[in-house]
């Protein structure tokens, strides 16, 4: 059963829970969905209306990859359980003899660098779905304004507990260029997307004043 047939109360109640998915990945992941919800629904609101006639092709265009970014988003719920597994069943394997001990060490590892790729991912779509909430932010309605900002502030959310995922798996992770050249990427997503997001919500908090 996908994570996303739970109703949101079940959801909620098994997060809450000792059951280890869904747990912060998942939640970053539909977080991040969230947001970029928030983001379509303004630009849904701004397709139709006179006042806004002539940014209706760009802003059709912002919803089709807002769309994208959604299902990308709830596609990565339901994976980051399923990479999660089998990395909790390494860190049960047996390490008595040197040639067992090896073997966890390597199965973990390979473990490790799979359930890093799933944050990764979380972390490049709610970047693109934060860069595209502050295009919505700047030519969307103004009726829903405010929608962008929960959006910005949803997908920050995402993009920030996604690094913790990619952090935590590579602590265990040997691999030196492997772990070099995953933390540049998520420290530029970092930095550009809360750079991005916290301009977005200025921008919005000044357009509302």
């Amino acid at each position: 059963m996908s994570m996303l047939d739970k109703s949101c109360k079940d959801f909620i109640e098994v997060l809450a829970g000792k059951a280890p998915i869904p747990g912060g990945g998942g939640a970053a992941a539909l977080g991040g969905a969230i947001g970029m919800a928030l983001a379509n629904m303004v630009g849904s609101l701004t397709v139709g209306k006179k006042k806004y006639a002539d940014v209706e092709d760009e802003v059709k265009q912002l919803l089709e990859k807002g769309y994208k970014i959604i299902a990308d988003l709830e596609r990565l719920v339901d994976k980051d359980a399923e990479v999660f597994e089998p990395l909790s069943k390494a860190y049960g394997l047996p390490k008595d003899t040197p040639e067992l001990a090896k073997q966890r060490d390597e199965t973990l590892e390979s473990c490790c660098k799979i359930a890093c790729s799933v944050p990764m991912d979380i972390m490049r779509a709610t970047y693109e779905g934060i860069k595209l909430t502050a295009r919505m932010a700047q030519i969307g309605a103004m009726l829903a304004i405010s929608d962008a900002a929960c959006g910005v502030v949803f997908l920050k959310a995402g993009l920030i507990a996604g690094s913790m995922n990619v952090i935590i798996n590579i602590n265990s992770i040997s691999d030196q260029a492997f772990n070099n050249a995953t933390k540049e990427e998520m420290d530029r997503l970092l930095a550009d997307g809360s750079k991005i997001a916290d301009e977005t919500l200025a921008l919005v908090i000044q357009k509302l004043k």
